[in-house]
């Protein structure tokens, strides 16, 4: 228990430290929501090397961390929407896939992030015309959610074999 205890601790401190780095990098693309999500890869991780309460808990305290961190508290329901989503899509793909294919949970995952994100903004600022970046970060999610994936990935195999589990 307290193994399993720690080790969450330390993906969140993770998760906090690259959410926050990432908060220091100018945004590529000008368009509103579109984020490389780098600590998606320790959520990702975790859905597949911990168990899904686990990544849930990890992902509600980084989001909740993060929000009061980086001083954005009305933030915390576009990311508490596209978390959530993210995380119920990467339930039943975790059971799904194999570990080499955990890009694939991370790939859908991302794309829910979007459309989690998307709802919370329709529904904050009560309009739907806030869909016209929904393609946009579509495609976003898609790259990104690849990237992250393949991190995540590559992170699992080299800490199994660092640790000799499976």
């Amino acid at each position: 228990m307290v193994k399993r205890l720690t080790k969450a601790a330390l993906l969140t401190a993770l998760a906090l430290i690259l959410f926050t780095v990432e908060a220091q990098i100018p945004p590529v693309v000008p368009i509103p929501g579109v984020k490389l999500g780098l600590a998606n890869i320790v959520t990702v991780y975790a859905m597949f090397a911990m168990t899904p309460w686990e990544a849930l808990a990890i992902l509600l305290v980084r989001i909740f961390l993060g929000s009061v961190f980086a001083g954005s508290m009305s933030a915390i329901l576009y990311s508490l929407s596209g978390g959530l989503l993210c995380w119920l899509v990467m339930l039943p793909l975790r059971k799904l896939l194999t570990e080499k294919q955990l890009w694939v949970a991370s790939v859908f995952g991302a794309i829910f992030h979007n459309v989690g994100q998307t709802l919370a903004a329709m529904a904050i600022l009560q309009t739907a015309s806030v869909a016209v970046y929904l393609p946009i970060l579509l495609l976003s999610g898609v790259v990104t959610g690849l990237f992250t994936g393949l991190c995540a990935q590559f992170a699992l195999r080299r800490l199994q074999k660092l640790t000799g589990t499976k």
